[in-house]
Formats: structure tokens, C-alpha cells, sequence
């Protein structure tokens, strides 16, 4: 079952993650707390489960990819801190706990994902992988969480507030703000396990469908979630005037989007001559979850 795979990594890059914090020396308390609030506060790791999953399906073992699971979560972790700030989304809530700008402050939430940033880049350049493969890895993930990945998607989000946008502008700011990162994590297994240029390819179309998915899903709970579940106010986007794919297609023709995104993502795996059971399992479980 692909929810206690992804428990067990979950448990697993958490507590790697606890280690190379801890192996931290401590020269300002109040910035490693903030650190540690926000990498370690919960979630998913679903970007970490894609390292683990890919990356074994290809032959590699876990131990040589911690390191490239941890990368992945810290960057995600300081995209949420930054993400929840007043000059961004303005939350107070984020899995159920205060946010790291209202633990904390403003300020040291800031430096908090700063330093998670760069801290993301020291995990890689300890990644038991050869050095060309480092380069590619941290070329991948630059690309995945910059101008051209989550910061540009996060730019366009934020220009498309209050404003009307086509379902075309839609899926880009989502392909950006969500997916890339999503995708980065499935290419980061396939590099450490050196895939082909054709596996690359299936499991970027692949990764693409189920980072696409995975924020159509977003959106619908957005409108049908649990507040207490989700972790943060449900209809929260609303709230905030932004475009969603429920808003735009009407929810069942959303839903049905998110069915067929899932269906288009299984179909590239089926054309790998590998057992990729758990990543199709794992794609139906993405708009089969309720947080």
C-alpha cells in the first residue's frame, strides 16, 4: 500500500533530516528553532517518497538517497516559510501549527528559509553519488525552485490575484508553483540511479501529470476538505480571490481532471520495463487523500 510506504519514508527522511540539523552547530538558538519549526513541523514528504520510489524501481538503495530526499524537503519547507509570509499568502496556519512568522517573527522567518535554501545545496554536495552527478542534481533542483520553477510560478500567482485567468494561465502558474518541484524530485531518483534518456522521458511525462494532479486535488479540497484536516481554513482560496480549477471548470469537471491527469501519468510508467506499481498506486492515492 502506498500510504505506508510513504509513512515509512516519511519517518525516514524525518529523521535524517533531525540528524543533519542536529550535527548543526547551534550559533543562533532562535534561527535553528525556526529552521527546525519549518523543515520538521510535518507533511507528507511526497517529494521525498518520488526520490525513495524512483530511485529504488531503478536499482538503487536508500541509503544513497537521503541526502537527495533530504535537499528536496528542505526546499520545499523554505518555499512555505517564505510562502506564508504577509507579502505572499499571509497565513497563520500551516499543518495545524502556527506558522513559522507568527512562532517566530517576520524576520527570522525570512532568514529561516534562507538558510533552508542553501542548506538544501550543502545536502547534495554530501550525496553519495559520483560528482558529475551532483552537478546534474543541483543544476535539476536550481532550475526546479528558481526563476524558471517555483519562484516564477510563485511570481505568477501572485500577479494573477484578483484577476480573472484563463484555464491555459491556470495550469502554467500550477506547472510552475507545484509541479516543478514535484517533477525535479522524480528526475533527482532517475539521475542517482543514472536512467536512460527514454526512461528519463516517461518518467518526466510521468512526473508532469502527477505534479499537475496534485494541484487540481489541492484546489478541490480547497472547496470539500476539513479545516481541522487540511491543517488550514478550508476555502482559504476563495478567500483570497485566487483562480482554481474548481472555480473555473465547476468541480465535477475538475475532479474528472485530476481522474484523467492520473490515468495519463500511469500510461507513461506502463511503458517502463520496470515494476512501477507503487508509483502508479502512489499517483491514485494523490487525488484520493484528504489532506
Amino acid at each position: 500500500m502506498p500510504l505506508i510506504q510513504l509513512q515509512e519514508n516519511q519517518q525516514r527522511v524525518n529523521n535524517f533530516l533531525s540528524e543533519q540539523l542536529s550535527d548543526l552547530a547551534i550559533n543562533e538558538p532562535r534561527l535553528h528553532a525556526a529552521m527546525s519549526h519549518g523543515l520538521l513541523l510535518g507533511g507528507k514528504r511526497v517529494r521525498p517518497f518520488l526520490v525513495y520510489a524512483v530511485g529504488e524501481m531503478l536499482g538503487i538503495h536508500k541509503d544513497s538517497l537521503d541526502h537527495v530526499a533530504g535537499s528536496i524537503e528542505a526546499i520545499h519547507a523554505y518555499s512555505l516559510i517564505h510562502d506564508d509570509l504577509p507579502a505572499m499568502d499571509d497565513d497563520a496556519l500551516r499543518r495545524g501549527q502556527p506558522t513559522c512568522h507568527i512562532k517566530f517573527d517576520e524576520a527570522t522567518a525570512v532568514l529561516a528559509g534562507d538558510a533552508l535554501q542553501t542548506f538544501a545545496f550543502e545536502l547534495l554536495g554530501n550525496a553519495r553519488v559520483s560528482d558529475t552527478q551532483k552537478v546534474e542534481m543541483m543544476q535539476c533542483l536550481a532550475k526546479a525552485s528558481g526563476y524558471q520553477g517555483m519562484c516564477g510560478g510563485q511570481a505568477l500567482d501572485l500577479a494573477a490575484t484578483d484577476t480573472d485567468i484563463s484555464l491555459e494561465q491556470l495550469e502554467k502558474i500550477h506547472r510552475l508553483k507545484t509541479g516543478a518541484l514535484i517533477c525535479c524530485a522524480v528526475e533527482l531518483g532517475a539521475i542517482a540511479a543514472n536512467a536512460t534518456s527514454q526512461q528519463k522521458a516517461h518518467l518526466k511525462t510521468f512526473s508532469q501529470n502527477i505534479g499537475l494532479a496534485f494541484q487540481v486535488h489541492d484546489d478541490i479540497l480547497d472547496v470539500i476538505g476539513d479545516t481541522e484536516i487540511l491543517g488550514k481554513p478550508q476555502g482559504s482560496d476563495e478567500a483570497a480571490n485566487k483562480s482554481t480549477y474548481p472555480a473555473l471548470l465547476g468541480l465535477e469537471a475538475a475532479q474528472n481532471k485530476a481522474k484523467d491527469l492520473i490515468l495519463q501519468a500511469n500510461i507513461s510508467l506502463q511503458a517502463l520495463p520496470f515494476d512501477s506499481a507503487l508509483l502508479q498506486a502512489f499517483s491514485r492515492f494523490i487525488i484520493a487523500r484528504n489532506q
